[in-house]
């Protein structure tokens, strides 16, 4: 272990002292996914297809504000970052051409966040593709090399993008996920982990266009990770490792009829093509197609719709000059024609569909093709070389394994994939009816992992009345994902990377009032989820420094982030007054022999550049508002659910451990070795808004403790220190129960919890069970 300030031991994380490390992390930051240079969020339309001149140095954000944003997140408790980062972002102007600049500006950030003792892992993100199919990941040169011309998927839908829709500021809530249902991310997802398969004739510099995707994506994480690797102060210290391709998707491989919508395809919103319709439309042709909208009780149709591109095609006319990419076309591979039609798929002729399984079943061998078959081949083999590309230059590299999004996971258990030391699961979850409808159910909710798994005969079964079944519900996902890990994967620990909440509930009605108590009911729902489900760590989704009340994340209307320039931070306290090292405070002295500097991962950073960062205002003194009614009350944005208590460092082994917000306490459970060192404590992050130092309780099975705040380390961060026996041991604090459910600290003395119960209890006496 000696050397490595992070590895695994047994399927969980540990430090150099052996102690299990808890991740609680954020993803950093939402800016990443889009240029700013020029600056262009999702509704910026103006130069959109110039995609080969953009630059993204300064994302996720300048360097001379890495100090502001890392303290922040430090004062929030969290230790540890997904670092987000894009294809486009290295790769943008063309094949094989990388943009140093924003490298060195990445290496300058991660060395800035070196000091603030973040355990940072990269994530090469990307949302259906790129933001020309309107997501976010791969660049512009990317789709013209597969045979598309992005300008005209707006007439086709061959994706529905923000930057281009004719009214942006009307965009529909989360209508971006269903462009991987339609043509553009489709194509490229099936090219990217199938092309030589079910695209032979799409051949370019001599090999086929799957490899050459992947090729070119893994040069472009390699040459990052080289870089990383030649700074020499970064790989190991603070990055300790890499994750897969954020949100794989199968594109249409496993379809067995795309002339009918999956009964898997759950997110149904908008128009709603097949897979054969969305081919049509591509080719010019004008199709009628079924309407979908998300509602309480889930999609629901509510019409049919035109959709006539007027001839315009999707694919790239015969006589496009592609010459500036550099790279040559095989004369088999017909520009001006839809590469499914080469392949026999349809007949443009007679727009006959020729082969509606021919995703379905291997084009030479027969083979029956489903999603495991997508999962433990076309999956695994680009996952094994993204591996083994970033072990060859960071040998010691932890890889975090990211397949489709709450789908299982590849069954690798027990071979030499699965055996991997160095292995990480980690899967995403949403609570997609709160994503989907932007409203807190406080009534009920859906068991939607147990429904895709079929635990139920019914779905009607998989619906969860009441807050306490609603809960329980998220955990129980939560633990059935972690368990998926250790059944298909190995003894590896679970991070879930993304979780999180929309904060324009209701309309934006928080923004008008101020009263984010929905927002905290979710946000302190899910992380009770998580929680209590044994993960070995988390990344909530998002941080992002330019949210505001209007446009939320600036991209796709999304507006996860736990950060608003029109929002307030939670107060913080004073630095803690000058005390010996006995600690004031405490309930002992610090026991002989043990040098926190050395315990704690946070020690780099003095107290004069903390104190400095910590004096930048929380809120932004320009506002890109344009609607005043908007910032009428701004609130602590829902910031008591998400500054929560945690175990950091653990001398033992994490049983179990929670934070009810309701009573204000918090718990943890741990199995202590046998032959513990008695001079190492546990460790655990206790914020002092929650439990003010003088005004909590602590009531442990064995040992000391003691409360401080330690000045001279890296941020006034309130920590509990526990000395504890062998065993099993049992740690419980007790804060002070605040209301939080308004923005300014106004308003009704009956707590959001107890609203909830009463609107739960008014349903349920409402309803008759049968």
């Amino acid at each position: 272990m000696a050397g490595f300030r992070l590895t695994i031991e047994n399927g969980s994380f540990r430090d150099v002292h052996g102690r299990q490390i808890t991740l609680r992390g954020i993803n950093v930051a939402g800016d990443a996914k889009y240029p700013n240079k020029p600056e262009q969020p999702s509704h910026v339309g103006e130069n959109f297809f110039d995609g080969d001149n953009v630059k993204f140095t300064g994302r996720p954000f300048p360097k001379e504000e890495a100090h502001l944003h890392f303290s922040r997140l430090k004062r929030f408790g969290y230790n540890t970052i997904r670092y987000v980062f894009t294809w486009e972002a290295i790769e943008a102007a063309g094949p094989g051409i990388y943009d140093e600049e924003w490298i060195q500006h990445t290496i300058d950030v991660l060395r800035v966040a070196k000091r603030y003792g973040f355990y940072i892992f990269m994530d090469p993100h990307q949302d259906v593709w790129s933001r020309f199919s309107g997501g976010s990941g791969a660049p512009m040169w990317t789709l013209y090399a597969a045979g598309l011309n992005p300008q005209s998927f707006a007439a086709t839908e061959a994706a529905i993008v923000h930057n281009v829709y004719p009214e942006p500021h009307n965009f529909p809530k989360m209508i971006w996920s269903t462009n991987y249902y339609r043509l553009a991310a489709a194509t490229m997802f099936t090219l990217f982990f199938a092309g030589r398969d079910f695209a032979p004739k799409c051949i370019i510099d001599g090999v086929n266009i799957q490899d050459y995707l992947q090729d070119h994506f893994l040069r472009a994480c390699a040459h990052l990770a080289q870089r990383i690797h030649e700074a020499g102060d970064i790989e190991n210290d603070v990055v300790f490792g890499w994750e897969s391709l954020n949100e794989p998707n199968k594109g249409m491989i496993a379809y067995e009829d795309i002339s009918v919508i999956p009964k898997e395809q759950n997110l149904k919103k908008g128009t709603c093509p097949t897979i054969w319709q969305t081919i049509l439309t591509g080719s010019g042709r004008a199709v009628e197609v079924d309407t979908w909208d998300m509602g309480g009780m889930g999609p629901y149709k509510v019409g049919r719709a035109l959709i006539d591109p007027s001839g315009e095609q999707a694919w790239l006319p015969a006589d496009y000059d592609e010459s500036r990419y550099g790279y040559k076309r095989d004369p088999g591979w017909k520009l001006g024609q839809c590469i499914w039609a080469q392949h026999g798929v349809w007949d443009p002729a007679t727009d006959s569909l020729l082969k509606k399984d021919y995703f379905g079943k291997h084009p030479t061998t027969g083979e029956h093709v489903d999603y495991p078959y997508f999962s433990n081949r076309y999956f695994m083999d680009f996952f094994r070389k993204y591996r083994d590309t970033i072990r060859a230059i960071h040998p010691n590299a932890i890889i975090l394994l990211q397949g489709p999004t709450m789908e299982l996971p590849p069954k690798i258990i027990g071979t030499p994939d699965g055996d991997d030391p160095l292995l990480v699961y980690a899967p995403h979850w949403y609570d997609g009816i709160t994503l989907m409808t932007k409203k807190w159910n406080r009534v009920w909710n859906v068991d939607v992992i147990g429904i895709l798994r079929g635990k139920y005969w019914s779905p009607a079964f998989g619906i969860k009345i009441g807050e306490t079944a609603i809960r329980n519900c998220f955990k129980n996902q939560h633990a059935t994902m972690r368990q998926e890990g250790l059944d298909y994967i190995g003894n590896h620990p679970c991070v879930m990377t993304e979780f999180g909440i929309p904060y324009d509930m209701d309309d934006k009605n928080a923004y008008k009032t101020g009263d984010y108590s929905s927002q905290s009911a979710a946000m302190d729902a899910n992380h009770y989820g998580v929680e209590g489900a044994g993960l070995e760590g988390y990344t909530l989704w998002l941080y992002m420094t330019k949210n505001d009340h209007e446009l939320g994340d600036q991209w796709n209307g999304e507006d996860l982030s736990i950060f608003s320039v029109d929002d307030k931070l939670l107060p913080e306290s004073p630095l803690p007054k000058s005390h010996s090292r006995d600690g004031s405070s405490s309930s002992i002295a610090t026991p002989t022999g043990t040098k926190d500097d050395d315990l704690d991962d946070d020690s780099s950073v003095t107290p004069a550049n903390i104190k400095r960062t910590l004096t930048n205002p929380s809120i932004s003194s320009v506002s890109t508002q344009r609607q005043p009614e908007l910032t009428n009350s701004p609130g602590y944005r829902a910031a008591e659910a998400y500054v929560r208590p945690a175990p950091i460092a653990t001398a033992g082994t994490v049983k179990k451990y929670g934070f009810d917000l309701r009573s204000c306490q918090f718990n943890v459970t741990i199995q202590a070795p046998e032959g513990a060192k008695p001079d190492t404590p546990t460790v655990v992050f206790l914020p002092d808004y929650h439990f003010p130092k003088d005004a909590c309780q602590v009531e442990v099975s064995t040992g000391k403790w003691e409360i401080r705040s330690d000045e001279e380390e890296t941020t006034p961060l309130q920590k509990l220190r526990w000395w504890h026996g062998e065993g099993e041991q049992t740690l419980r604090v007790t804060g002070v129960v605040k209301q939080v459910n308004g923005g300014s600290g106004e308003g009704t003395e009956v707590g959001y919890y107890d609203q909830v119960f009463n609107q739960a209890k008014g349903f349920l006496d409402a309803c008759v069970i049968m």
